[in-house]
C-alpha cells in the first residue's frame, strides 16, 4: 500500500512524519510525501531518501492580509494537484502533521474518501486540525486535554515520535554544580541568547557553581562565544549542538523553548525545565505546551515579557537550591513521555486503510 504524508513547513512538522514513514517502509509499505518548494520538507524528505510531489500553498495566520489572501486562492488549485496525486498513487490513507501545507491534502482527501490519520503534537491543536477534526478517523495526540477537539472514540494519546536516545538517558543524580542547558533550537532563539548574555555577570559576581552550556544558533555564535569565554565561567557556548541526546543527559536543567518537538523531548529524557514560550506562536500554542507540563509537575514557566538575566538567575538558583525538587520534576517529566509513537502511528494508518 502507498500512503501519503502531508505537513511541512517546518523541521517540527516534517522531522516526525519522516518517522513515521520509516516505520511505513519497515512493514512493506511505501510513503511519499507532499509538500512545498519553500519548507524544510524540500530538503528534509529528499535527503531522507523519500519521493516528495509539490503544491504551491502559504500560511494562513500571522502572515498578513496579502499573504493569507494569496494562499486563500492557491487553496482551490493546490487540492485539486492533492486529488490528482493520491488518485494517481491509489492512496490508501493519508497522514497529517497538521499546518498549512497539509490543508489541501486533507481536504483532497475528504473529497476522495481516502482515511486521514492526524498527529497533532500541540495541547492546542492548529488551525487545519480543529477546522477538519471531525472528518479524521483517528486522530494521535500527545496531551490528554486535547481530545475534546476531536469526535469522541477516535483519540489516542501516543506521544510525538522522539529518538530512542533521549528515552535512554539515566536519572541524573544534582551533585554540587548545576549543568544549565539553554536552548532555543537549532537556530537559537534571541530572547534566550539575550537572557543569558545578561545573566552570566549575575551567576560570576555571586559566585554560583553553575555550569553554562548554551545553543545560541550560527547568527550570534562568534559574539556570544567571546563574551562568555570573557566571563570566565564553567561552560561553553555552541553555534549548534549535534549529539543532543549527550548534553541532555549532562544536564540537571534545561531552559527552552515550549514547541511539540523540545516538549517532547524533555519528557522523554526525564528533565526538569524552565519553559519560555515563543509569544508569536500560532493560536499561541507554545504556552498551552508548556501549561501541559507545568500541570504536571516537570516544569516551570518563565513568559518571554518577564525574561531578562535576574529573573533567569532567580529562577535557576531557586530551582538549584532544591535538589530534590528537580529530581521530582524530572520525574513528573517522564511520566508524560510516550515511546513508540511513530510506530503506533505507522499501525494505525495500516488499520485504517484495510477497513477502507
Amino acid at each position: 500500500m502507498t500512503f501519503v504524508m502531508a505537513g511541512g513547513g517546518t523541521g517540527g512538522h516534517v522531522v516526525p512524519a519522516l518517522a513515521v514513514a520509516r516505520e511505513l517502509v519497515a512493514a512493506g509499505h511505501e510513503a511519499i510525501f507532499i509538500g512545498t518548494r519553500r519548507g524544510a520538507e524540500a530538503t528534509l524528505v529528499p535527503r531522507a531518501g523519500f519521493r516528495i510531489e509539490w503544491i504551491e500553498i502559504g500560511g494562513l495566520q500571522r502572515v498578513g492580509w496579502r499573504k493569507g489572501l494569496a494562499s486563500l486562492i492557491q487553496l482551490p488549485l493546490s487540492t485539486i494537484r492533492s486529488l490528482r496525486i493520491l488518485r494517481r498513487h491509489s492512496a490508501a490513507a493519508v497522514f497529517s502533521m497538521g499546518g498549512y501545507v497539509a490543508a489541501p491534502v486533507m481536504l483532497a482527501a475528504i473529497a476522495a474518501r481516502v482515511p486521514v490519520v492526524v498527529m497533532e503534537p500541540n495541547a492546542l491543536p492548529g488551525l487545519v486540525s480543529r477546522r477538519l477534526a471531525r472528518f479524521v478517523r483517528k486522530a494521535l495526540v500527545s496531551w490528554p486535554e486535547t481530545a475534546r477537539w476531536f469526535p469522541q472514540g477516535r483519540v489516542e494519546v501516543t506521544g510525538l515520535p522522539v529518538r530512542e536516545e533521549f528515552f535512554s538517558i539515566p536519572e541524573k543524580q544534582p551533585g554540587s554544580l548545576l549543568t544549565l542547558l539553554v536552548t532555543g533550537g537549532s537556530r537559537g532563539a534571541a530572547a534566550l541568547n539575550r537572557a543569558s548574555r545578561e545573566s552570566w555577570p549575575i551567576f560570576r559576581k555571586r559566585g554560583d557553581a553553575v555550569r553554562f552550556i548554551l545553543q545560541c544558533g550560527s547568527a550570534e555564535y562568534e559574539r556570544l562565544a567571546a563574551e562568555f569565554n570573557a566571563q570566565g565561567l564553567d561552560g561553553e557556548v555552541a553555534a549548534f549542538i549535534h549529539d543532543m541526546p549527550k548534553v541532555y543527559a549532562e544536564a540537571d536543567l534545561i531552559v527552552s523553548r515550549s514547541g511539540a518537538g523540545a516538549v517532547a523531548e524533555i519528557a522523554a529524557a526525564g528533565k526538569p525545565a524552565i519553559l519560555v514560550p515563543f509569544p508569536y506562536a500560532a493560536d499561541d500554542h507554545q504556552r498551552h505546551n508548556a501549561e501541559g507540563l507545568a500541570r504536571l509537575g516537570g516544569a516551570r514557566i518563565l513568559l518571554e515579557a518577564e525574561l531578562n538575566g535576574e529573573s533567569l538567575h532567580r529562577t535557576v538558583t531557586e530551582l538549584a537550591r532544591e535538589p530534590e525538587k528537580l529530581l521530582e520534576m524530572g520525574r513528573a517529566s517522564r511520566r508524560a513521555a510516550r515511546a513508540g509513537a511513530a510506530a503506533i502511528a505507522a499501525r494505525t494508518l495500516i488499520e485504517e486503510a484495510r477497513k477502507r
